[in-house]
């Protein structure tokens, strides 16, 4: 199987040929991959506790204690985090955390590494 083209937008791997078009499950574009795509910027900006931009994929540092629900213990600060991922909402930065899994958190409450 050959390697899928990645989304011009969202720039997902999960993408999939079908007749002529590519088809993006994540964001729901469809194109054609002999055309040129523009790409759109999504808008999402997100700043760290000192004020430093955050990028998917970047590396942060917990500053803070932080309680996690139904757990026994806190995730202490100065844990490390890598591979950040930047969504919408509240809680703006998904992330796995050794000991603890998939965690959504506060961008407040971290410094860029």
């Amino acid at each position: 199987m050959q390697n899928p083209t990645p989304c011009p937008v969202c720039k997902s791997d999960f993408t999939y040929p079908m007749d002529a078009l590519m088809i993006c499950p994540d964001c729901g574009l469809e194109w054609n991959p002999s055309e040129e795509v523009e790409t759109v910027d999504t808008g999402l900006v997100v700043k760290d506790a000192n004020g430093a931009l955050l990028a998917n994929g970047d590396s942060i540092v917990i500053v803070k204690d932080l309680p996690v629900k139904g757990a026994p213990k806190s995730i202490k600060a100065g844990t490390k985090v890598k591979n950040i991922r930047l969504v919408e909402g509240d809680h703006n930065i998904d992330c796995k955390i050794d000991g603890f899994g998939s965690m959504a958190l506060k961008s407040e409450f971290v410094r860029k590494a």
